[in-house]
């Protein structure tokens, strides 16, 4: 006796075939993509309220793994500097090394080697004027360094708070753990590109592959799901076609 369902022209062995290569191929996206996420990407946690409406405090975000020497102006990135603070902190790079930041100009807008940086990020601070910095600086960046500002100018205590230290504020470029590539808690997924800075020479940063490796994992998932159920529904059609309810015991080959 067996309890195998018949089959009608091969379809239904097609079918198991196809349902057990798509949850193969399932697995392999949805665990690859994490495998690749864990590997390029490190999760963190907003320590203070310095990045909103960037980002807010307690925000869980991905920040990709890279080298110093990879970050651009405008990028958000994850540091950790002994004179800043034992745990790691979250600015955008608003200098380079050898680049002058200076503020403000008469429109209350950074400049980047005299050049006006347009930060859609600010918020307006007392009197309803959106200011780039409540203080007047002028800074050269010593090479290798980054001089970095937090989002809300108004708390953050940034390069700003540091400038009568050696660098002028500045950190190395060595210090830089990651770049901040996406929010996902709450989900707000990519970060928007710190498009004012990208006319100034080397441009601004790709973003990095979080939306592929998303869609790897979205992907897999479907695949395990519908070859899943392939096998639950395929047994309840054969049932109906048969004439046999769908609770009862179907006996092949007695």
């Amino acid at each position: 006796m067996s309890g195998t369902i018949r089959t009608k022209g091969g379809h239904g062995r097609l079918g198991s075939v196809l349902s057990g290569l798509a949850v193969a191929v399932g697995c392999v996206l949805f665990l690859g993509g994490f495998v690749w996420g864990a590997v390029l990407y490190q999760p963190y946690t907003v320590p203070t309220d310095s990045m909103t409406p960037t980002l807010d405090v307690g925000s869980k975000i991905l920040a990709q793994r890279i080298d110093g020497d990879e970050v651009r102006r405008g990028d958000v990135v994850v540091f950790t500097d002994p004179l800043w603070g034992s745990s790691p902190m979250v600015k955008r790079v608003a200098a380079v090394g050898g680049d002058t930041v200076a503020c403000c100009d008469r429109d209350g807008r950074l400049t980047v080697n005299g050049e006006p940086v347009d930060e859609p990020y600010l918020r307006p601070g007392p009197g309803g004027r959106t200011v780039a910095s409540g203080q007047d600086f002028s800074v050269k960046v010593p090479p290798g360094n980054l001089f970095l500002l937090g989002d809300d100018r108004h708390v953050s205590l940034d390069s700003r708070t540091h400038m009568e230290e050696a660098g002028q504020g500045s950190v190395p470029r060595s210090t830089v753990v990651g770049r901040v590539d996406a929010v996902v808690w709450p989900a707000k997924g990519l970060l928007e590109p710190p498009t004012g800075f990208a006319g100034l020479p080397g441009g601004i940063s790709r973003p990095g592959p979080f939306k592929a490796l998303l869609t790897a994992v979205t992907a897999g998932t479907a695949l395990i799901l519908v070859g899943a159920a392939y096998g639950p529904v395929a047994r309840r059609l054969t049932r109906r076609s048969d004439g046999t309810r769908p609770g009862a015991r179907e006996k092949v080959g007695a």
